[in-house]
């Protein structure tokens, strides 16, 4: 069954605790907790030791498990301690992004060399390491996101299928998801107002608010057996308490009816 969760990053603006409380009152099955350096560190990779048991503690306390991390970052460096930090905790998957630029051959292969060395050492620590595609990245779209499935083929390595980055490389969701699910490991969820640069501002993610056809989207997940989590993921100016768990009640609303809906219609 999908495991509906949040990332953490939406809650950027309160401590890792009073973010999980609000996530688990709005009915989501578990949490992505942020790595983001620079944006939210409720993961402090530069003292997860120290906060290792409290982490754990506040998910065991709420029974909100985590579903994944976002480090976004590909330094090796940094993600050797969050594959380990991961491990001890009890975080199954670690998400990025694949840098590189668009449309460069070598920017592409680079990329793929990068994930190869990275997928190896997350199968070391046991976790699994996925990728998206991104908007002014190498890999940005389906077919970009084909080729590093092809050239990365370790098991601990697989997709982070956002489709607020298919969406706006000017695809449909609904008609990329089939052709890279073999190899979906985590979806990353939120609307899109237009097809810009930019998601939109932190209201306009909330699913159902936006442009993408969310429908389709889960009918294919659906349809797949896809079986993951699925993470909304809001990014932007830091938003209250009360804003953001209006953002993350309404977008879980919206997403459980969608799967009641698919799931009558069976």
């Amino acid at each position: 069954m999908v495991k509906l969760g949040v990332n953490s990053v939406l809650f950027k603006g309160v401590d890792f605790k009073t973010a999980a409380k609000a996530i688990k009152a709005c009915g989501y099955d578990g949490v992505e907790i942020s790595g983001i350096a620079g944006m939210c560190e409720h993961l402090n990779l530069s003292r997860w030791r120290e906060d290792k048991a409290e982490l754990k503690a506040i998910s065991e306390e709420l029974g909100l498990p985590f579903l994944s991390t976002e480090i976004a970052s590909r330094d090796r460096e940094r993600l050797l301690v969050a594959f380990e930090a991961c491990a001890e905790i009890g975080i199954p998957i670690v998400n990025i992004g694949p840098g590189g630029k668009p449309d460069d051959e070598d920017s592409l292969k680079e990329v793929i060399e990068i994930m190869n060395i990275l997928a190896e050492d997350a199968a070391q620590f046991g976790v699994t390491l996925c990728c998206k595609a991104h908007v002014g990245c190498a890999v940005y779209n389906t077919p970009t996101t084909l080729r590093l499935m092809e050239g990365v083929k370790n098991p601990a390595f697989g997709i982070d299928m956002d489709p607020s980055h298919i969406w706006r490389a000017g695809e449909d969701p609904a008609e990329a998801l089939p052709k890279v699910i073999s190899r979906v490991r985590h979806i990353h969820i939120r609307d899109c107002v237009g097809r810009g640069p930019s998601p939109g501002a932190p209201a306009e993610q909330t699913c159902g608010r936006g442009d993408i056809n969310l429908y389709g989207y889960f009918k294919a997940m659906v349809e797949a057996g896809y079986d993951g989590p699925v993470c909304l993921e809001v990014i932007g100016p830091e938003q209250d308490l009360v804003s953001a768990t209006a953002i993350a009640a309404e977008s879980r609303g919206y997403m459980n009816a969608l799967l009641r809906q698919l799931s009558n219609a069976k």
